[in-house]
């Protein structure tokens, strides 16, 4: 497409691909994965293997991206014509929405509770009172579905105005903030009476945690985390510039969600435990673990805990959106380029589709747990269906394309830029592409299997 939107700079494509993936993934998933998952053992594998595997993972999805200039089915029939190569492309499409559906949930969650601080509802909260405020309001019927569906809205409308004007520009004033608010509530969580069992429970190994389960989701996370597997950085990297350096702008990436991760888990693991909760209560965990937070913020100070508050879930809403829209981009790409649909009616389209699916895990929540897939309400099947199953597909998938059905002259090329990067560098980095990264997805995927 001649007038296809290309990123302006590039800040802003890290700006916008971090924020794609420090997102929830970083803020809401990784701590309670984290305490669902034994703490620091989890913590080491997740990014052991964001460093290792997911920087290579990354290039190859960008050089699928960035090669192409297209959407991921777009970018199979150009690269892969009339080959069975376009599964990937349309497993790449399918996977974001499938995950926007209940990620707009959680997204619903965190506007509920940025009104809750806006109305001081969290003063004078104990532990068991926070836990409980979340529970009454995810058990609701109206009020959660009233929620997602303005997320969902604001979503699709922030993808409606495009890269550069929506997409582009949101991420690069929200994300500097967003690392600032999580800093200073991590500080304060830090200070807490009884916060280091938090910290220790972060930071000392418990080895008999480690298990084949562990790793596998820790992996799976660090796909999450990293927006791998899911068609975002295909559809993403297809916006940069030619002269971009794929392996900076993925360990910048990377980096920048490792220590959003682990800022975003010492600010609510040590308030936890600060506050005798579980650190393996499950998606929740955020929402009532936060409000005990600024509860005794307020004895210290009450003007400083309502701004803290406010500040706070506002981030959370913030990194909520991040994410929302590169999840929801990767349709409207698709609709946009594939189907010549205008933005602003291929947004709508999504809205229209993510929202019957994403009701449905709503009430999965709460009144209708009956929605249920083996054994798991829904919500919870398609979180633990597209993280360990769908990412790691979609990952496996990509490495293979990269490693062996491109050319090498042609991947070297991106991975290189026209060879003006370190050879030695590239060549590793192609070599973990090729024979590394793939027996390593294999492996956790079988492990999943047997769980």
């Amino acid at each position: 497409m001649t007038n296809r939107d290309t990123f302006g700079s590039r800040f802003a494509a890290i700006a916008t691909l971090a924020g794609s993936a420090i997102g929830l993934g970083g803020l809401w998933r990784f701590p309670y994965v984290t305490g669902q998952c034994g703490g620091a053992v989890f913590v080491l594998l997740y990014v052991l293997f964001s460093l290792l595997f997911c920087v290579p993972i990354f290039a190859a999805e960008a050089v699928i991206g960035r090669r192409s200039g297209s959407n991921c089915l777009g970018a199979m029939r150009k690269l892969a014509p009339h080959s069975w190569w376009q599964v990937l492309g349309a497993l790449s499409i399918i996977t974001p929405l499938i995950i926007l559906s209940y990620y707009c949930v959680v997204g619903g969650w965190s506007l509920e509770f940025f009104a809750k601080s806006l109305s001081l509802s969290f003063v004078g909260v104990d532990p068991s009172e926070s836990s409980g405020i979340f529970r009454s309001f995810v058990g609701s019927v109206w009020a959660p579905a009233i929620c997602f569906t303005l997320f969902l809205a604001i979503t699709c409308l922030i993808v409606a105005f495009g890269v550069k004007k929506g997409i582009e520009l949101f991420s690069k004033i929200s994300i500097p903030a967003l690392f600032v608010i999580v800093i200073v509530v991590m500080i304060y969580a830090l200070c807490m009476p009884g916060a280091g069992k938090g910290v220790e429970y972060l930071i000392h190994p418990d080895w008999s945690k480690l298990s084949f389960r562990t790793v596998a989701i820790a992996m799976g996370q660090s796909f999450y985390s990293l927006s791998l597997g899911m068609g975002i950085m295909i559809t993403y990297t297809s916006y940069m510039d030619k002269g971009e350096n794929i392996i900076f702008t993925g360990t910048a990436t990377a980096f920048s969600t490792i220590a959003f991760s682990l800022i975003a888990g010492f600010a609510i693991m040590p308030a936890v435990f600060a506050g005798g909760m579980e650190p393996s209560s499950g998606p929740g965990l955020l929402f009532e673990t936060l409000p005990y937070i600024f509860s005794e913020m307020c004895e210290d100070s009450p003007i400083l805990s309502s701004v803290a508050a406010i500040l706070f879930f506002l981030g959370v809403v913030v990194a909520a959106l991040t994410s929302s829209i590169s999840l929801a981009e990767v349709g409207v790409a698709y609709l946009v380029e594939e189907k010549k649909i205008k933005r602003p009616i291929a947004a709508l389209y999504v809205f229209i589709g993510v929202w019957i699916l994403g009701m449905l895990c709503s009430l999965s929540c709460g009144p209708a747990k009956s929605l249920s897939l083996w054994g798991k309400p829904l919500f919870d099947f398609l979180d633990m269906f597209c993280s360990n199953f769908l990412l790691t597909i979609g990952a496996l998938l990509a490495v293979l394309f990269a490693g062996w059905k491109l050319s090498k002259a042609d991947v070297m090329d991106e991975i290189t830029n026209s060879g003006t990067v370190s050879r030695t560098l590239s060549k590793v980095v192609y070599f973990i592409i090729k024979y590394v990264a793939p027996i390593v997805i294999i492996a956790i995927f079988i492990s999943n299997l047997a769980q």
